[in-house]
């Protein structure tokens, strides 16, 4: 950890001196209140995009300029890929070495493509052979949000709750570690994350009981080295000396028990399946845990901690540092799993080291990442779940008329248990100073049932119905670009679907991003002007990426395949078929030493 590089930080300087005098600024650029900066470590090749979230602070921000708003309506299809799985797309294929390395969802197969030669064609291919027990005892779809290459290795989660790493020249597997027992509703499907000498991994299974945890492994050997789980004691969480919450309701003793009723803790969820980020300065990870469990709220009285949280742990020992509680008592399933994206940031007049995070309770934050202390608590969608923020408990303030009731309808509680922004990544540019972030227009209506625990079977309860916050024919939603200083919309364009797809901003100032309708669009990261959108086979679920080829020109590259969350929305006309196919796209479609487009194919 000790190793790592020096942080440096971008700031309006540096996407100044990279920005292309072809670029054509909007008349009318929004501006922010106030620019701020990010750690772009852990470094590598700017033309390499090598993690999911491109660096550790979760920016998802390429200093790539060649694709700018200027030339990007010239964008073509370089080529595709299919991998054959019919699941949710939701991963972002890495690149390094001129080589791109994607996962399929279940089976959760790997290939490396050869940049170098026209079309990508497969170098290797990695079949794990995953339990297919583990697709019945996934939620939301056997989806994987993504994988990490460090130490010469590809290093990914199976939904089987195993982790596997695979040499990065051969396909060869390393090593394999088993985690969990999948046959006991434990699966894994969130991104392995790299830091150092160590990958840190957490479960899925909020909806089966499962005890929530969060690990690390060696990079070298796969070894366990540490875990802390979500519930329980002081030492199963791994809480001692060095916890130092702010607020009274995280100062006591062994809390992941008492705020629970006797014996509820050990199957009270806090999985964590989201993504992870890192601050080498402090040597502190972040990362959020879902919802408790059951989702019937009357069967779990109390604030249940540390579920729908955040903690904050010493990257080396795994000792909890601080913990804060986005919806205690959650009582509509608003996991707090949502991404950390770690911003330096002017509050009040003052730069502050933040974690910025979208949660689904609708309210965006800002914590000070060092000590936990919560600096703006601001609503960035439509809600009715809660009347406010209260400064002084540092709480939301419970709305009762949207509190659920066992064997009777509750009707438009805002959002629905899937929030105003589910885990799809957003994206922070430090040249405007804006969020970009996909976001839901949803309420429902709740009728919740008692439920016993069966180890391995859903122990749920929640029965919900979800339609448009703006009645039948309203928009379920929009893609927003977010002033995380002053806490508001810059702009916004509305979606006839839910945005689940990841963005990423560059230095071009343009923002990609893709519906699940799948229409994959490139904006102008100032004013939001839709500047060029290609229809693919397939909805746009996951995470866009940038990078260079071995020809010294700039790609993008998108899959294709709708699934996971988003098929809520599966009964509504336009709703696509399922996919499979990895798009890549390049300025008139030049691919490495293949020929452009031709002219007469150019007709649009």
């Amino acid at each position: 950890m000790r190793g790592l590089l020096a942080v440096a930080t971008l700031g309006l300087l540096i996407g100044a001196c990279s920005s292309p005098s072809a670029v054509k600024q909007p008349p009318q650029p929004h501006q922010a209140t106030a620019l701020g900066g990010f750690s772009t470590a852990p470094g590598g090749k700017p033309g390499d995009w090598t993690s999911q979230a491109k660096d550790f602070a979760n920016s998802r921000y390429s200093t790539l300029n060649q694709i700018n708003t200027g030339n990007v309506g010239r964008l073509r299809v370089a080529w595709t890929f299919s991998d054959g799985a019919l699941y949710g797309h939701e991963g972002a294929p890495l690149v390094v070495d001129n080589t791109m390395y994607t996962v399929s969802p279940f089976p959760d197969r790997a290939f490396a493509l050869d940049l170098t030669k026209p079309g990508g064609p497969i170098k290797w291919t990695y079949d794990p052979a995953p339990s297919p027990m583990a697709i019945g005892k996934a939620c939301c779809d056997p989806v994987l949000r993504g994988w990490a290459i460090a130490d010469g290795k590809l290093i990914y989660n199976l939904l089987d709750a195993h982790v596997v790493a695979v040499d990065l020249k051969t396909g060869k597997e390393m090593w394999r570690t088993k985690m969990a027992d999948v046959s006991r509703g434990v699966t894994m499907t969130m991104s392995a994350f790299v830091a150092g000498d160590k990958v840190y991994v957490g479960n899925s299974g909020g909806e089966m009981g499962v005890s929530g945890w969060f690990a690390a492994l060696d990079v070298h050997t796969g070894k366990e080295l540490w875990r802390a789980y979500s519930t329980g004691s002081d030492k199963d969480v791994k809480i001692g000396a060095r916890f130092k919450p702010l607020y009274p309701q995280y100062q006591g003793k062994d809390l992941g028990l008492k705020s629970w009723p006797t014996g509820a803790s050990p199957k009270g969820a806090g999985a964590v399946w989201g993504f992870i980020s890192y601050d080498p300065k402090l040597n502190l990870v972040y990362y959020g845990t879902s919802n408790p469990s059951p989702r019937v709220p009357s069967q779990r009285p109390g604030d249940n901690l540390w579920t729908s949280s955040v903690f904050a742990r010493d990257a080396t020992t795994g000792e909890a540092v601080w913990a804060y509680q986005f919806t205690p008592h959650d009582q509509w399933d608003y996991d707090g799993v949502n991404e950390m994206m770690l911003l330096d940031l002017p509050i009040n007049g003052k730069m502050r080291h933040t974690i910025v995070h979208f949660d689904r309770n609708t309210y965006a934050y800002v914590l000070d990442r060092e000590t936990g202390e919560v600096l703006k608590a601001d609503t960035f969608a439509h809600e009715t779940w809660s009347s406010g923020f209260d400064w002084k408990t540092k709480r939301p303030i419970v709305n009762q008329v949207a509190t659920p009731k066992v064997e009777q309808q509750v009707t438009n509680i805002c959002p629905p248990d899937i929030g105003q922004k589910d885990w799809e990544p957003p994206s922070y540019s430090p040249r405007t100073g804006l969020i970009y972030v996909g976001i839901f227009n949803l309420c429902m209506n709740l009728t919740d049932h008692k439920v016993s625990y069966i180890p391995g079977t859903p122990y749920d309860g929640m029965e919900m119905t979800r339609q448009s916050a703006d009645g039948d024919k309203g928009n379920w939603g929009a893609l927003i670009a977010w002033d995380p200083v002053a806490g508001k919309r810059a702009w916004a364009i509305p979606e006839k679907f839910m945005v689940m797809s990841g963005t990423i901003a560059t230095a071009g100032d343009v923002v990609f991003y893709g519906t699940t309708d799948g229409w994959f669009r490139a904006i102008d990261a100032r004013s939001g002007k839709i500047l060029w959108q290609q229809k693919l086979s397939s909805g746009v679920i996951g995470q866009p990426m940038t990078y260079l080829g071995p020809d010294g020109h700039q790609y993008v590259a998108v899959a294709s395949g709708v699934g996971g969350g988003a098929m809520v929305q599966s009964g509504k006309p336009g709703f696509p078929a399922r996919g499979s196919t990895l798009y890549v796209f390049s300025i008139d479609g030049q691919d490495v030493s293949g020929p452009a487009t031709p002219a007469w194919q150019d007709k649009d």
